[in-house]
């Protein structure tokens, strides 16, 4: 079988099947994993429950949990009892690949797949060209975990395009010789949130060491963009203004239009090609390995059972809206909530929440509980109705 694309969700799903005995090839664009990225590099450590002990080399910093700030400067440490990292992804991804390769998979970086071969409205197989050269190759399924830019779905028939207010436009710099803001700055991914700095979105600083960090943002896309917005944050934090930027990473993330159905004949996609983003903070690592080894367990079972169809792999449509589809919709309904509240609801929010309370509603669980802080204010009743 064939797998295009070798982030977290390609690796895993090849690595599963490799252990399974099938013969796997994984193609990917890039000439270096994880480069360039397109992340804050963000994980938590229940993550590896699901892919092993995760190598100190991929890991630039431990974190204890996350800083929420509002707009007044009041902020509230939400702290899971789990833990989580702040990644170098270059290093992570290519751990992941390596993983695969030595369960057997084939991997091949440099390899860009243009097109399906498609006979009798199956995939049969990919076309494109490795080190510039053209290739062909065919395979009984194709899985494409390519990221939110792959057209390879919509030639095997689904549509994947997002709605524009449902894609959020991401800026960010690493930057080096910043300066520590409190004593544990270096314990907490820091996020700041607020109408004024982040329309719909959230500026946040993913520490990577004493003094270098991931700085960056994430807006609806507006009349202003990201980087203004970005740079204005900046200028007004001296102690971060000071640093270097060291490197400039941009895209867009789906933060919403998670797909029904990502099954075709003889096709899946997962992943963020699939949407499979959590709507609130736009973290896809974890959900794309759970996505990936999902697939991983239908494909298997498939072809084990010589049928290939589109009804055959829908099994994983069910799958994964049960294990991960149906709580991300959750959290899809509390960034539709938390994107119509003021600056001054935020601010007063943040006084009477609980710190556990935050930790839940990001994995959209106890929104029973928000919505019942939102029902007492009149200024946000309806926002309370649209949770329940």
């Amino acid at each position: 079988m064939i797998i295009v694309g070798a982030g977290p969700a390609g690796s895993c799903a090849a690595k599963k099947l490799a252990q399974q005995g099938l013969s796997v090839a994984v193609y990917d664009r890039r000439a270096e994993m994880g480069c360039p990225k397109r992340c804050g590099e963000g994980l938590d450590k229940k993550a590896e429950q699901l892919i092993g002990a995760i190598p100190r080399r991929c890991i630039a910093q431990d974190i204890r949990g996350g800083r929420l700030y509002v707009p007044n400067g009041k902020h509230v440490d939400a702290m899971a009892n789990y833990g989580g990292y702040v990644l170098e992804r270059h290093s992570f991804d290519k751990w992941l690949a390596v993983e695969a390769a030595k369960a057997g998979a084939h991997v091949r970086v440099n390899t860009l797949v243009r097109s399906l071969i498609m006979e009798g409205g199956f995939a049969k197989g990919v076309k494109g060209e490795i080190d510039g050269e053209a290739f062909e190759a065919r395979a009984k399924i194709v899985i494409s975990a390519t990221g939110a830019e792959s057209p390879l779905a919509m030639q095997a028939g689904i549509r994947t395009p997002c709605a524009l207010n449902l894609v959020d436009t991401c800026v960010q710099y690493e930057m080096a010789g910043i300066d520590l803001e409190q004593p544990d700055w270096n314990e907490f991914i820091h996020i700041y949130i607020g109408n004024e700095i982040a329309p719909r979105g959230y500026v946040w600083v993913f520490p990577k060491g004493n003094t270098t960090a991931n700085v960056g943002i994430g807006i609806v896309p507006g009349a202003v963009g990201p980087k203004v917005l970005l740079d204005r944050w900046i200028a007004s934090r001296p102690r971060i203004a000071q640093g270097s930027i060291v490197e400039v990473n941009a895209g867009a993330v789906p933060v919403g239009g998670m797909l029904k159905d990502m099954v075709a004949d003889g096709f899946i996609v997962c992943g963020e090609a699939a949407h499979q983003v959590n709507p609130i903070h736009g973290g896809g690592i974890k959900e794309a390995i759970i996505s990936g080894q999902l697939a991983a367990d239908v494909v298997n079972g498939c072809l084990k059972g010589g049928d290939v169809s589109k009804k055959a792999l829908s099994k994983y449509n069910e799958l994964w809206w049960t294990v991960r589809g149906n709580p991300m919709r959750s959290v899809e309904k509390l960034r539709e909530v938390f994107e119509k509240i003021s600056d001054k609801d935020l601010n007063e929010l943040i006084d009477i929440l609980k710190p556990e309370d935050i930790v839940e509603f990001s994995h959209g669980a106890k929104l029973s509980v928000l919505a019942s802080v939102l029902a007492r204010r009149p200024s946000t009743l309806l926002l309370a109705r649209h949770l329940l």
